[in-house]
């Protein structure tokens, strides 16, 4: 054969090996969510990409076979334009094997398998075509090689029937829409990662505590009541008798409004306009209630623990802020960030919302609030001034009364 022909099939084989090797990484780099969605919109290279990815051990076994008989042909090719150059010395094919090496190095592994990396779909998709074709060709021997490596993989004890199943679990999609800030606005990154949490908040995590509930006390003068009515800045309020213990109802402004200034308004009247009040376990998750508050026609009931006292109160509202957040809330303000880098942090703000705002992770089983996260780990209320690391965060005490402690700033971590 003479030696241009012998120089042609070597070129040939470095750039069969090169295919090959970039194919194998652009294959197995692809993102399954977009070719996925590409295969919904009828993409024929990204429907045949996705086939043979359904099985990956068949496409690589496949890709391995050629790529081995590509690579040794032409070492054996190199063996025999070495031999036909230099004769006469005897390292010559020493060689030519070092040169190759570095040849194929270069132009037929680290080249293209980078090029696949960054750009895997643009020789992805016309490769599925090609290697379509040649599964069938070659299956027999692919068959056998698989059969061959699955066996090896069972005497390991590795579970082979789960081959290309591609899974996310919730964490794993909560990393995705954390990441995905170059496609959509900060907030609604939020609000997804609101809804993926809601199967583990509970009401007990969003209420309205009991010491901040607002309501009407029959036990006051009528003056009073219609004073407290008139400037409140709730439309439902709760009604009781001394102690939130002992609700009667639930009491909408809107129709009070109307009669409160008729010269027979009286105590009687706000009873008459009463609802039945609505109680809630504390322990009811977040996504169970939205249902009941849909399916009964209701907006606001009491949270109540085993004893049956109420612990706090929540509402439509609290229950859609969990997912929407500052879109109807300024949750914000709670947590404003310093020219420094730190931030300054109400230290009422949940935990969860906390979580949120930063995305962090500081844990939710040992109190509702961050004030009582500090108290927890603490023991005691702490000084002003006072500085700690809490679960990996360094905050110092700002704010505090006698009993919790009011603002804290998280400091900037160098």
């Amino acid at each position: 054969m003479p030696l241009s022909m012998l120089l042609g099939l070597l070129l040939l084989m470095l750039v069969l090996s090169a295919f090959f090797s970039g194919s194998e990484t652009s294959l197995m780099t692809l993102n399954r969510y977009r070719l996925r969605h590409l295969v919904k919109l009828k993409h024929s290279g990204a429907i045949r990409a996705n086939r043979l990815l359904q099985r990956p051990d068949r496409v690589l076994g496949l890709i391995l076979l050629c790529n081995n008989f590509v690579n040794n042909f032409a070492s054996s090719i190199a063996t025999v334009i070495a031999i036909k150059l230099y004769a006469d010395e005897e390292s010559s094919v020493a060689i030519a094997a070092a040169l190759l090496t570095l040849v194929m190095l270069i132009f037929s592994e680290v080249t293209p398998k980078t090029l696949a990396t960054i750009k895997p779909e643009l020789l992805a998709f016309p490769s599925a075509w090609i290697f379509t074709g040649l599964l069938k060709i070659f299956y027999p021997i692919v068959w056998l090689v698989n059969t061959l490596a699955h066996c090896l993989l069972r005497i390991m004890k590795v579970d082979t029937s789960k081959v290309g199943q591609d899974e996310l679990n919730k964490d794993e999609l909560k990393s995705i829409i954390s990441e995905a800030e170059s496609v959509m606005p900060h907030r609604y990154q939020k609000m997804l990662l609101g809804i993926l949490d809601l199967d583990s908040a509970t009401v007990e995590d969003i209420m309205t505590p009991r010491h901040e509930i607002v309501g009407i006390d029959l036990e006051l003068s009528i003056e009073e009541i219609i004073s407290q009515i008139k400037n409140s800045p709730h439309t439902r309020l709760p009604v009781y008798k001394q102690n939130v213990d002992r609700v009667i109802g639930f009491l909408h402004l809107r129709k009070v409004l109307v009669e409160i200034h008729h010269e027979d308004f009286d105590k009687q009247t706000i009873i008459s306009l009463l609802t039945k009040p609505t109680f809630i376990p504390e322990s009811t998750p977040v996504h169970t209630q939205m249902l009941h508050f849909k399916n009964e026609k209701i907006r606001v009931g009491l949270v109540v623990d085993e004893y049956g006292d109420v612990q706090g109160l929540v509402t439509l509202d609290d229950l859609l802020q969990e997912i929407v957040g500052e879109l109807i809330t300024d949750e914000e303000n709670s947590v404003r960030k310093q020219l420094d880098g730190s931030y300054l942090v109400e230290a009422s703000i949940t935990v969860r919302e906390l979580n949120r705002v930063m995305q962090w992770d500081l844990p939710t089983e040992v109190a509702k609030t961050l004030n009582g996260l500090i108290l927890d780990f603490m023991e005691t209320i702490p000084n002003e001034g006072t500085s700690i690391r809490l679960h990996g965060h360094i905050l110092e005490i700002l704010k505090r009364d006698e009993n919790s402690v009011k603002l804290v700033k998280f400091l900037k971590v160098k």
